[in-house]
C-alpha cells in the first residue's frame, strides 16, 4: 500500500525536475534575443533607397584605383550616420567603423567598388554612357560584374545596424574596396593593398565577410561552399617573337601569327589532358591576341594576353610549368622565341571560407533566406581577392542571386559581358543576411 504514494511523489519531483530544467534552457534561449525580426522590417524599408544607391552608382561606373566619385558617395553616407570615416585607404578605399553599445567581436564587411572596361548593351534608364582611360585607349566602362549592387548593399547595412546601435555587441567595420578587377599597370591596388596597410587592424579583426551577386541564380537564394570556394587566379603574357616578311613571300618570314596559333591550340590540352580534373578545375583561357596592322604584312611578334584558374597549389605549379613549357617549345620548334610572364601583373589567391566558421554561421544564411534557398554549390573558377583578408583572418564568402524569377539560368547575362544584368529585388537578401551575420556573430563569439 505504501508503494504509490512513494510512485506518485517521486513523479512529482520528477516532474518539477523537468519543469525547471525546461524553465533553465529556455531562459538561455531567450537571453539570446533574436533581432532577425527587427533587421528584416529595417531593410524592408530601406529597399528603395538601396535600389536608388544602386542606380545611381551603376550610372556613373569607375575603373578601379579611379573610384574618386564612389567613394564619396560612401563617405558622405558614413559620415551621415554618425560612423568613423576613413578615406584614401588602398588609395580610393573607404573604411567605416561603428561601435556598438554593448561589449564584443571586431567584425568586418566588404564591399568592393570598382567597374569594368565593357560597353553595356543593357537598355536601362540608368545605363553607362561612361568613358574612361583603360591601358592608354578610351574604352567604355560598365558596371558588368555587380559591384555596384554591392556597395549599395552595405550602405544600406551601414544604416541599419547604425539604427540598432544600442543593440550591437563590439565593432563593425564596412570596408569600401577600389580595384578587385585588378589594379592598372604598374600600380598597386585592391584587398591586398589595403591589408598592406593595416585595414584588419586597429581595431583589429576577428572575422571578416563578402559577398557577391550572381546573375545566374535566382533572387532570394543564397549559395556558399566551405573551404575552397573560388579559385586562384593569374593572368600572364606570351610575346611571339618571329621574322617579319611581305605576305606574299611567307617564306622569308619566321610568322609569329602561325606560332601563336599553334600556341594557343596546345594550350588547351593542359587543362584536358594534365590536370585531373576529377580533383579540382582548372582553367587557361587566352583573352586578347594582338599583331600586326595590315593583311600583306607578316609582323615581327605577337602579344597574347590570358589567365589561369586553378584550385590547389599543385595545380597552380603544374599548370604553371605547362604555359611556360608548351609556349617556349612551341616557338623553338617554328625558330621563333616566346617569352612568358606569369604572372603578369598579380596573382590572386584562393579564396576559401573557414570550415568552422562556415558551420558555425550557416544557421544566419537560412535564417536569412530560409533553409531551402541557401545551396551548397561546387566550387567556381571565377577569383576574388577578398582572399587576401580571409588569408589574415577567418572568412566567409557567399553569393546572392541576382536573376529575376522564372528566368533560364543559361539566357542571363554572364558577369563581364555587356548583356550583364541584376534585378533590383536581389539586394535586400544580401542586405538582411550581412545584417543577421553581424548580430549572429558577435552572439556567438567569445570576447
Amino acid at each position: 500500500m505504501k508503494t504509490i504514494p512513494n510512485r506518485l511523489h517521486l513523479k512529482k519531483t520528477l516532474n518539477a525536475i523537468s519543469l525547471f530544467i525546461l524553465m533553465f534552457f529556455t531562459t538561455i534561449t531567450f537571453a539570446q534575443k533574436d533581432y532577425s525580426e527587427t533587421i528584416s522590417k529595417a531593410a524592408y524599408e530601406l529597399e528603395q533607397k538601396v535600389i536608388a544607391w544602386r542606380h545611381d552608382i551603376h550610372q556613373n561606373p569607375e575603373l578601379g584605383n579611379r573610384e574618386f566619385r564612389t567613394a564619396e558617395l560612401v563617405a558622405k553616407h558614413l559620415k551621415s550616420l554618425g560612423i568613423e570615416t576613413q578615406t584614401n585607404v588602398g588609395i580610393t578605399g573607404v573604411v567605416g567603423i561603428l561601435k556598438g553599445d554593448k561589449p564584443g567581436p571586431v567584425i568586418a564587411l566588404r564591399a568592393d567598388m570598382d567597374a569594368l572596361p565593357v560597353e553595356e548593351a543593357n537598355n536601362l534608364p540608368f545605363a553607362s554612357k561612361v568613358k574612361a582611360m583603360y591601358n592608354e585607349k578610351e574604352t567604355s566602362v560598365m558596371h558588368a560584374c555587380g559591384h555596384d549592387a554591392h556597395v549599395a548593399i552595405l550602405m544600406g547595412v551601414a544604416e541599419v545596424l547604425a539604427g540598432m546601435k544600442k543593440d550591437l555587441k563590439g565593432t563593425v567595420k564596412f570596408i569600401f574596396q577600389p580595384a578587385e578587377e585588378g589594379a592598372p599597370k604598374g600600380e598597386e591596388g585592391g584587398a591586398e593593398l589595403m591589408v598592406k596597410e593595416g585595414v584588419l587592424e586597429n581595431p583589429k579583426v576577428e572575422a571578416i565577410f563578402g559577398l557577391h551577386v550572381d546573375s545566374a541564380i535566382e533572387v532570394d537564394k543564397i549559395s556558399y561552399r566551405p573551404a575552397g570556394f573560388l579559385a586562384g587566379a593569374a593572368d600572364f603574357k606570351i610575346t611571339v617573337n618571329g621574322k617579319p616578311s611581305h605576305g606574299a613571300d611567307p617564306w622569308f618570314s619566321v610568322d609569329p601569327i602561325f606560332v601563336s596559333a599553334q600556341i594557343i591550340t596546345s594550350l588547351q590540352q593542359i587543362v584536358s589532358r594534365n590536370v585531373n580534373i576529377t580533383e579540382n578545375a582548372a582553367v587557361v583561357t587566352i583573352g586578347a591576341i594582338n599583331g600586326g596592322n595590315r593583311n600583306n604584312i607578316i609582323p615581327n611578334k605577337v602579344e597574347m594576353l590570358g589567365t589561369v584558374r586553378t584550385l590547389s597549389n599543385d595545380d597552380k605549379t603544374l599548370v604553371y610549368n605547362r604555359v611556360r613549357q608548351i609556349a617556349e617549345k612551341t616557338a623553338e620548334a617554328a625558330g621563333a622565341e616566346a617569352i612568358v610572364e606569369l604572372p603578369y601583373t598579380g596573382y590572386t589567391p584562393v579564396t576559401f571560407n573557414n570550415v568552422a566558421l562556415t558551420n558555425a554561421i550557416l544557421p544566419s544564411l537560412q535564417k536569412s533566406a530560409g533553409i531551402d534557398n541557401v545551396l551548397l554549390v561546387p566550387a567556381i573558377t571565377g577569383a576574388e581577392d577578398f582572399s587576401y583578408f580571409s588569408n589574415k583572418v577567418p572568412g566567409f564568402y557567399f553569393m546572392i542571386g541576382g536573376m529575376a524569377k522564372g528566368k533560364d539560368p543559361k539566357l542571363a547575362g554572364p558577369h563581364h559581358t555587356p548583356e550583364f544584368i541584376i534585378d533590383d529585388t536581389a539586394f535586400n537578401t544580401g542586405v538582411v543576411a550581412f545584417c543577421n551575420l553581424v548580430f549572429d556573430y558577435a552572439e556567438t563569439s567569445k570576447k
